[in-house]
C-alpha cells in the first residue's frame, strides 16, 4: 500500500470553546496546529489544512489549505471529501485524516490503520479506542469507541462521498459502515491518544500533558 496523503481537519467552529480557530491555540509555546503537523508528518507524503474562512491565518505553516466545497459546514464528511478530491488531483490512493485539536494522536496512526486495511478492496478505516466504562455516542456495536476525524479513506470513494453528503449524510459511521468500513484499535493503557481540546479546561489539560 503506498504512503497517504495527510490532512489535518480544522474546519470545525469551536463552538465550546467561543469560537474561532483551535488549530491556533498555543500549548507549551506551540500551536496545535504546528504539534499536529509535526506528529503527522513522518507518516505521509505530504499535508494539506481542510479549513474555511480565510485561508489567510494559516500563511505560516506553509501548506495547502481546502475549503469544504459542500456549503453549511456538514461536518467531518466534509473536509475527507475536500482531503480526497485533493489528492486525486496528487495521483494519491489515498488519504489519512488527523483533528487539528488533537496534539498527541499515535505515531504510528498510518502504519496500524493501513494494516487494519490489508485485504480490503478499499482501504477505509476509523481509528477507535477500548470503551472502558464509557459510554459514548461514537461507541460501536462492538463496544469500542471509534474516532471519525482519525481514518484512512480512499480516493476511489470520493464520488460516493460527494453523492452522500449532497443527499444528507452527516455522520461518519453511516457512510463507512456502508462500505465495510473497519476499526483499527489504539490502546489506551499509557492515556487517551486521541485526547483532544474541546473546551478551556482541555486546554489546561493538554498544557500539563506537555
Amino acid at each position: 500500500m503506498s504512503v497517504p496523503l495527510g490532512v489535518i481537519l480544522a474546519g470545525g467552529l469551536a463552538t465550546r470553546m467561543g469560537g474561532g480557530d483551535k488549530a491556533l491555540l498555543s500549548v507549551g509555546g506551540q500551536t496545535l496546529l504546528h504539534r499536529v503537523i509535526h506528529r503527522l508528518q513522518p507518516q505521509v507524503a505530504g499535508i494539506a489544512v481542510n479549513a474555511n474562512g480565510d485561508a489567510a491565518r494559516f500563511d505560516g505553516f506553509g501548506l495547502p489549505v481546502l475549503p469544504d466545497s459542500i456549503n453549511g459546514f456538514p461536518g467531518p464528511l466534509a473536509g475527507v471529501l475536500a482531503g480526497l478530491d485533493w489528492a486525486a488531483e496528487q495521483g494519491a490512493e489515498s488519504i489519512v485524516t488527523v483533528a487539528a485539536d488533537t496534539p498527541f494522536f499515535p505515531a504510528n496512526l498510518v502504519e496500524v490503520l493501513q494494516n487494519t486495511a490489508q485485504g480490503l478492496t478499499h482501504p477505509l478505516v476509523l481509528a477507535a479506542t477500548p470503551r472502558g466504562e464509557e459510554k459514548t455516542k461514537s461507541m460501536s456495536r462492538s463496544g469500542l469507541i471509534r474516532h471519525p476525524t482519525f481514518g484512512l479513506w480512499p480516493v476511489a470513494l470520493r464520488d460516493d462521498l460527494r453523492v452522500a453528503l449532497e443527499d444528507g449524510i452527516k455522520k461518519v459511521v453511516i457512510w463507512t459502515e456502508k462500505h465495510d468500513g473497519r476499526e483499527a484499535v489504539f490502546p489506551t493503557d499509557q492515556g487517551d491518544p486521541f485526547f483532544n481540546v474541546n473546551t478551556p479546561e482541555d486546554l489546561e489539560a493538554a498544557e500539563a500533558m506537555v
